[in-house]
């Protein structure tokens, strides 16, 4: 009997990943993609779109490096205006609209922040100015922002807005737009895009070499970490979009990179949402670089440090150092200090910047570099997730250009995610869909913000199995539904991949998800087939996690805190 082959299908589940490994080993590539973080999985639904066969490879899970790890913004980059980097806020800018309004308006949506005035008429001049740029920038792009202009207020008008800063901190403020995405939702759903459109995409597979014919790069040697099988790759193009990786997967050619990557890490905290009053977010200058608190649900997010990291760059540690540092100057312009008792949760991701003359990373590029550095291997580095889509079609433009034959421009500007189409009339239905289900119209709102128009998959999920609608131990926000569906819809493959970034309950719940943790290893493995000793093992291994990251935030120096996080490795077959 014929092997049956699985093509077309919208869901990322345990058969869809076999097919693309079936698929990876016996066709030959146009291009292949290593690296499954924000610009590589843009690079491969590039790809895909203009009709070449492609493959991405990513050694651990989607979006599990730095690109989960972010501010959550969609944003331009004030700060960027004052580095006279007029470009790169253009660029952005530019894309922040194509997110919010056609790509993906299920995942990203509008965000109002606070710029607090400390000194009058010259500072409301010169940062007026430049939010004037920030929102005539935005225009430039053929279309609407999708966002409103800046506001100029008085004390008066930003204390009614926040009500918690303190009365000392200001003379007035300046209110602006940007947006924010929930970034390992988005670049699941970008790998779950690209399969769709028929990228044969498998994450927990690691790239151990490269296949060369003399000078040149025909293809990759993988080794699939869930089975243990190793096997070859062939394609006519590879693209390194590894991030902070790039470095280390450049070596593996034998060839001195043209350029290096050079890693800043970013630590962020989670606080809840009522420790502080405010309607925005807030925007502070710091003596290194900007500081912001970024609404985010139930909770705030207070970020971001920015340092050098040379230490292991899949887990990054966040220090007490750190902590203290954003406590502290949050503290100063808020009228009830916040404490480490208030710290619900923190993490820390790196991103990958352009090595420079600076010796402070604040100050080194965040423009991207493309280069073919030998033959057959494209590498594309730097940048900032907001631009990851002109990257990949930056990095897909110069793979096709050492292809025979004509091959059609990027579409990926008009190419909405899945969830997206139809999304606006769903919103507009919530409270009908709400009362059919028997539901709160805010939990409809919830699934509505996470999976766009497939949150009908999951209310049939839940329609099938009542017990489903339940929310997670210790984690009301979500329910268990999602966890089946993450499994059988969106590649999580470990409860890791659940709890940190399918959900976000490693960083939003009091325990980090350990209640949580055994109710969800149980449904994932009624999915993926796991009998009760692999449901412990991955209980076990997620506990661990959270005892080292938790231990690790309490040491003093990146070495002690990086020394205690490796304490707690990753799931994998050889453990």
């Amino acid at each position: 009997m014929a092997k049956k082959t699985v093509t077309r299908s919208s869901r990322l589940g345990p058969a869809e990943r076999s097919a693309a490994i079936t698929a990876l080993k016996e066709k030959e590539l146009d291009i292949l993609v290593v690296g499954g973080g924000i610009v590589g999985t843009g690079s491969a639904m590039d790809a895909v779109t203009r009709g070449l066969r492609v493959g991405m490879v990513e050694a651990r899970d989607w979006g599990s490096g730095t690109s989960s790890r972010s501010s959550k913004l969609v944003h331009g980059g004030i700060r960027y205006l004052e580095q006279l980097n007029f470009r790169l806020v253009r660029e952005a800018l530019i894309e922040r609209g194509l997110l919010l309004q056609r790509i993906a308006p299920h995942l990203v949506r509008p965000v109002r922040f606070l710029y607090p005035l400390k000194t009058p008429i010259i500072e409301r001049l010169y940062i007026g100015a430049g939010m004037l740029l920030y929102d005539l920038f935005s225009y430039s792009g053929g279309r609407p922002p999708g966002v409103p202009h800046h506001r100029h207020l008085s004390k008066r008008q930003v204390h009614k807005l926040m009500p918690s800063l303190r009365d000392d901190a200001l003379v007035g403020g300046i209110t602006y737009y940007d947006a924010q995405v929930d970034d390992a939702r988005y670049v699941a759903s970008l790998a779950r895009t690209a399969s769709f459109y028929g990228a044969h995409v498998a994450s927990r597979v690691r790239v151990e070499g490269f296949l060369k014919v003399g000078e040149r790069v025909v293809g990759v040697q993988a080794h699939d970490l869930l089975t243990g099988e190793r096997f070859d790759i062939r394609a006519r193009q590879v693209v390194n979009a590894t991030g902070v990786w790039t470095d280390d997967t450049q070596a593996m050619v034998g060839e001195r990179g043209q350029f290096k990557v050079r890693a800043s890490k970013g630590v962020h905290l989670v606080v809840p949402r009522d420790r502080f009053q405010s309607k925005v977010g807030l925007l502070l200058r710091t003596e290194k670089s900007v500081l912001f608190v970024i609404p985010w649900g139930r909770h705030w997010l207070i970020g971001t440090t920015d340092t050098d990291w040379n230490l292991d760059k899949a887990h990054p540690a966040a220090t007490a150092a750190d902590i203290d540092y954003l406590l502290k100057h949050v503290n100063k312009v808020i009228n009830v200090p916040l404490t480490r008792e208030d710290v619900e949760g923190v993490y820390a991701g790196l991103r990958p910047l352009l090595a420079g003359e600076s010796d402070e990373t604040s100050k080194l590029s965040r423009e991207h570099i493309v280069a073919h550095s030998v033959p057959g291997l494209v590498v594309i580095a730097g940048g900032k997730w907001t631009t990851y889509r002109v990257m990949a079609k930056d990095a897909i433009d110069e793979a096709v250009a050492a292809l025979d034959g004509r091959v059609p421009e990027s579409t990926t500007e008009d190419i909405a995610l899945l969830g997206a189409e139809g999304y606006q009339a769903a919103w507009n239905k919530r409270a009908k869909i709400a009362r059919a289900f028997g539901v709160h119209k805010v939990r409809i709102e919830h699934l509505l913000n996470r999976y766009g128009t497939m949150t009908d998959e999951l209310l049939d999920l839940i329609r099938a199995r009542p017990e489903l609608g339940s929310p997670l131990p210790g984690a009301d926000d979500y329910l268990e539904a999602e966890v089946v569906y993450a499994a059988t819809h969106e590649g999580a493959l470990h409860l890791d991949d659940v709890l940190a970034r399918r959900t976000r309950i490693s960083i939003e719940a009091w325990d980090r998800g350990v209640s949580a943790a055994p109710v969800a290893a149980r449904l994932m493995g009624e999915v993926l087939g796991w009998d009760d000793a692999r449901v412990k093992r991955e209980v076990a291994f997620y506990l661990k996690r959270v005892t080292a990251e938790r231990e690790s935030q309490e040491q003093t120096s990146d070495a002690a805190a990086d020394r205690v996080r490796l304490e707690a490795p990753d799931i994998s077959i050889e453990n």
